[in-house]
């Protein structure tokens, strides 16, 4: 991850405002930056989203592609994740350090976002063990400001409801040869069902107390952090914990438990701003990278 050096007084200072409650920026624990989403961003793709959650600023563009369901799930279709650390973003990314930056992100995403609960797989089979569509979900890391993986799920969250999937008809011969033909209207599309696909809440234990949506210099004092990921109706779908400190269990449950009540909100929110984006259909001024 990118981060920044600290010196001891500045590390006081921040680890004493948390345990009152107060932040450098003026947050309280359980606040989270202000965050602009905006979909529909790139045209060459079936879905796009770019989320701005403080300095950190991800882009996600989604590509669905005809592909073969996995043998163990013949009558399912799957994502493939993709995560790129833009050198531009930190001095750590130039070189491997992005590359294994980038795999980790995307075996955390993988783990979390393709299970059966998240997204309808099934939606996305054509033909048992023939043919499913392929979801390759992108992600461009842009500028690194902390808090990258609850960034980057809004984001993939924001992609798949913008994600639109041409409609396919499967059409059989006489002889039993099968042939696909895909819908050339635009509008004639499938729709993915993202009522269940979570968002990681990263917690952050700085001192005795933990905070969500840290940033660069307050993950520099914390020594470890758990990742949630919470459906909107508050269901964990994962925890993994991070970093070299330790956790005892009663931090990891009042963790968990705010992790669960944030989680919810965040969800709310996000859902409010795509549906208002929805609803304005071709007559939303789009921002872009000009914004």
């Amino acid at each position: 991850m990118a981060s920044v050096v600290l010196s001891e007084p500045e590390k006081l200072y921040i680890v004493h405002g948390v345990q009152e409650g107060l932040r450098v920026d003026g947050r309280g624990c359980e606040d989270y930056r202000c965050a602009e989403v905006e979909t529909d961003v790139v045209s060459n793709t079936s879905g796009s989203a770019r989320v701005k959650l403080g300095h950190t600023d991800i882009l996600v563009g989604v590509k669905a592609e005809m592909g073969t369901p996995k043998l163990e799930k013949p009558d399912e279709g799957y994502l493939e994740f993709f995560v790129d650390c833009s050198a531009n973003a930190a001095p750590e990314f130039e070189g491997r350090g992005g590359e294994e930056l980038g795999t980790e992100l995307a075996n955390t995403l993988c783990r979390v976002f393709s299970c059966e609960s998240s997204v309808d797989l099934k939606s996305l089979c054509i033909n048992p063990r023939e043919h499913c569509w392929v979801l390759y979900v992108d992600v461009l890391l842009l500028e690194c400001g902390g808090n990258l993986l609850d960034a980057i799920s809004i984001a993939v969250k924001a992609a798949l409801f913008n994600t639109r999937i041409p409609k396919v008809r499967v059409l059989e011969d006489e002889e039993g040869s099968k042939e696909i033909e895909l819908s050339d209207d635009p509008y004639d599309c499938i729709r993915l069902n993202v009522d269940n696909v979570p968002c990681i809440v990263t917690l952050s234990k700085i001192g005795y107390r933990h905070v969500v949506d840290a940033t660069l210099q307050e993950e520099a004092c914390s020594l470890a952090s758990l990742l949630i990921s919470v459906t909107s109706k508050g269901a964990l779908t994962s925890v993994k914990k991070v970093g070299k400190g330790s956790l005892d269990p009663e931090s990891i449950f009042e963790m968990m438990e705010t992790g669960k009540r944030v989680g919810k909100s965040l969800h709310v929110a996000l859902q409010k701003v795509l549906d208002e984006e929805e609803r304005l259909g071709t007559s939303r001024q789009k921002v872009g990278f000009l914004g």
